[in-house]
């Protein structure tokens, strides 16, 4: 008999479901839809009834599983459904959305600064475009305040590379030990994957009208296949 789907409920019990199945997929409590783990976010209930996101799924306990998507955590919140998923009371933060955003972004920025140190950054308008030629590029970061039209030119430039624009060239000098920057290219690896995962969870707690990634069609997340 096959496994059956992984649910919240079944989140630490490994005789629920196979070891492929339970790593990678969950049920979410509003949607009861399964969806990639890498899409969601998990919380898990503190010993003080305090519900507490972890963005790294690391935490201790039985985890809740939400997709990544702004609407899904404040249904949650306003119907209690965090509550009768644990069957006990919960204590959400009333400000749960912009919470795990804010945990979102500061992941993003922290892998990103991880994968300078492991040589997977490029920086500057001109070594991006080198390593574009090259075909060495997986994602393309370009800064949300920087110019629309050079932000076209490199899309044009590396049409198969998802195109992340979240953060202000203040936010990714600050994560690569620079002043400013606007332009950066990632080389294929495990971090890379983990900051384009990361980056389409933190484009789903945004505003609607400050989508996380650009592309040739109207999307908040477009996925390179080799990536995925």
């Amino acid at each position: 008999m096959a496994a059956p789907a992984p649910t919240s409920e079944q989140d630490d019990d490994p005789a629920m479901a196979g070891p492929d199945e339970r790593a990678t997929h969950r049920r979410c409590i509003v949607s009861g839809e399964t969806v990639a783990t890498r899409r969601m976010v998990r919380f898990v209930i503190g010993p003080d009834s305090n519900l507490v996101p972890d963005v790294d799924n690391r935490l201790p306990g039985r985890g809740l599983w939400l997709s990544a998507n702004r609407d899904m955590i404040e249904t949650a919140a306003s119907k209690r459904l965090f509550a009768k998923a644990a069957r006990s009371n919960v204590t959400v933060p009333t400000d749960l959305a912009d919470l795990v955003m804010d945990l979102l972004r500061r992941r993003c920025l922290n892998h990103l600064g991880l994968a300078r140190r492991a040589g997977l950054v490029t920086t500057g308008g001109e070594k991006v475009r080198a390593q574009i030629a090259a075909g060495r590029v997986a994602v393309l970061l370009e800064a949300a305040d920087g110019s629309p039209q050079e932000r076209r030119k490199f899309s044009a430039l590396a049409p198969g590379a998802p195109i992340v624009d979240a953060f202000t060239s203040s936010e990714l000098g600050t994560a690569l030990g620079r002043d400013n920057v606007v332009h950066v290219a990632l080389a294929e690896g495990r971090l890379t994957r983990t900051i384009l995962d990361d980056a389409a969870r933190y484009g789903g707690l945004r505003s609607p009208s400050a989508p996380i990634t650009t592309a040739r069609h109207t999307t908040n997340h477009r996925v390179d296949p080799s990536l995925s």
